[in-house]
């Protein structure tokens, strides 16, 4: 039996529990080696999405689910045309386009990969909206922002990438304006005991996607309420994830052949293979109900 407890690195290479930095750099090494891998295997040059879809009733492809997935979050935390917009962990730049090009919203954007910064930009321009969205290379947990900017901050599965989430949630905090909301998509723990069968699904999908830890629903919630958060919500969207986690279990098995072949050619490096593993094993998780997956907003009132 393996115990996942809170601010401590599980990932297979790390060698330091309490380096924020190593993990930082781990981060970026992985969105910058895995660029094109998501722009072949997931994503579309409209929806530009790194995240799970969304898939409701009258959804009918992989691509309206990933962008569905942005009209979910912007409902949640009922976002007007007019709030700004902090996107803490953009990627290469999906959500705040979609919304600067389908709401008119004001974003400012930041990753920690210049890669994904320059790329975002450029991506922006090619949908008209480079006027709008603010690219910039930041770390969400410590960002150059005054005091009280923003209306909303919205984090789609890049939270889960901090050691502490607490040191999100404060910041988020600090730089929202009396008022704006938190919006928080991601995967959460169901439990912290993880059985012996089941670890090496855990950590291939901490080592592949460079996440340290996933902390339970309960704690992000009382997180939240500590930090000064109020109106906290949540909505478990984890039967609406699951067909877009079966469907990456499927992109995995098909390009099987050709990872080990590139793999055994040295053409993959060993970020990228691990990145291919995180799609075999994501599955695992969600049938053994290991993480749910859902929707946090809060209020800064």
């Amino acid at each position: 039996m393996h115990y996942i407890e809170a601010n401590q690195d599980y990932r297979s290479q790390s060698t330091d529990n309490d380096s924020a930095e190593a993990l930082r750099e781990a981060a970026v090494k992985h969105y910058d080696a895995c660029y094109w891998d998501y722009l072949f295997a997931w994503s579309g040059r409209n929806d530009l999405a790194l995240h799970y879809g969304y898939w409701d009733e009258k959804t009918q492809s992989h691509t309206q689910s990933l962008l569905n997935k942005n009209q979910k979050l912007y409902d949640a935390a009922d976002i007007k045309s007019d709030d700004y917009v902090l996107d803490a962990g953009c990627g290469i730049g999906g959500s705040s386009i979609w919304m600067a090009k389908n709401h008119s919203n004001c974003v400012k954007a930041i990753t920690i990969s210049a890669k994904q910064a320059y790329y975002a930009g450029r991506h922006a321009k090619r949908h008209g909206v480079a006027e709008k969205v603010d690219f910039e290379v930041s770390d969400f947990c410590q960002t150059p922002y005054a005091d009280e900017t923003f209306d909303i901050v919205w984090g789609l599965e890049s939270v889960c990438h901090a050691l502490n989430k607490a040191d999100f949630i404060r910041e988020a905090f600090r730089v929202l304006k009396k008022g704006g909301r938190l919006v928080v998509c991601d995967g959460f723990l169901m439990h912290r005991e993880i059985a012996d069968e089941d670890w090496p699904y855990m950590v291939d999908c901490l080592d592949g996607w460079a996440v340290p830890n996933l902390c339970l629903r309960e704690e992000f919630s009382q997180i939240l309420n500590e930090q000064g958060f109020s109106n906290i919500k949540y909505d478990d969207i984890t039967e609406q994830t699951l067909p877009s986690a079966n469907y990456m279990y499927k992109v995995a098995k098909r390009l099987q052949p050709v990872q080990k072949l590139s793999q055994w050619l040295g053409l993959r490096s060993e970020t990228q293979t691990a990145n291919f593993k995180v799609g075999l094993a994501q599955q695992h998780l969600f049938q053994k109900k290991l993480v749910e997956y859902g929707i946090f907003t809060a209020q800064k009132v």
